[in-house]
């Protein structure tokens, strides 16, 4: 009995106590995933894009034309020679292109804006340096929420509006471009 008064006399000298939440916006359950759904959050795209584009063209023409005369009845059509012409024209052409990429890896991007509809504006930049050797890959695109999947990645077939840009810049790189003299005798012939 004493115990529980000491107890009362401790909590009325304490005053009011305040309960905090666990999570800060309350809305946020143990329970529930942790997918971007707001503007700061972080989601992880899977890149898996593939390429291939092919083209090709066949032109063959060809012309032929003749002309004659022979002499005719008159004094007028008398007096010229018998002549002909003839002539033929042709070309042929042909040609193709094809060109195919491949670009496999992950990105984190952040929610930078939800738009009214509810889906999320994402940007992200990964930079990795190796040997000297830069790697940077940029991404933008809209995210409808429901395509984020429970471990919180879309794949990058599922962006809107996606750009993807991946470049290299080093030294390995700066030997895969063509040289000044190469770009002007490109340009001249």
């Amino acid at each position: 009995m004493r115990a529980i008064g000491i107890a009362i006399v401790i909590l009325s000298l304490c005053g009011g106590l305040a309960a905090d939440s666990l999570w800060k916006d309350g809305t946020r359950s143990l329970y529930a995933d942790r997918k971007a759904i707001r503007e700061g959050d972080v989601l992880t795209v899977l890149i898996f894009e593939s390429t291939t584009a092919s083209s090709r063209a066949d032109t063959k023409t060809a012309k032929s034309e003749s002309a004659s005369t022979k002499p005719g009845v008159g004094p007028l059509l008398s007096l010229l020679p018998e002549w002909s012409v003839s002539g033929k024209t042709g070309s042929q052409a042909s040609g193709s292109t094809t060109r195919s990429g491949t670009l496999v890896g992950k990105i984190s991007v952040v929610v930078k804006e939800v738009l009214p509809n509810g889906n999320l504006r994402v940007e992200g930049t990964r930079t990795i340096g190796v040997n000297g050797e830069k790697e940077k890959i940029v991404l933008t695109g809209i995210v409808r929420p429901e395509d984020v999947s429970p471990e919180n990645t879309v794949p990058s077939t599922a962006i809107a509006q996606a750009e993807i840009h991946y470049e290299g810049k080093g030294p390995v790189g700066n030997k895969q471009r063509e040289g000044l003299l190469t770009k002007l005798l490109k340009w001249l012939f």
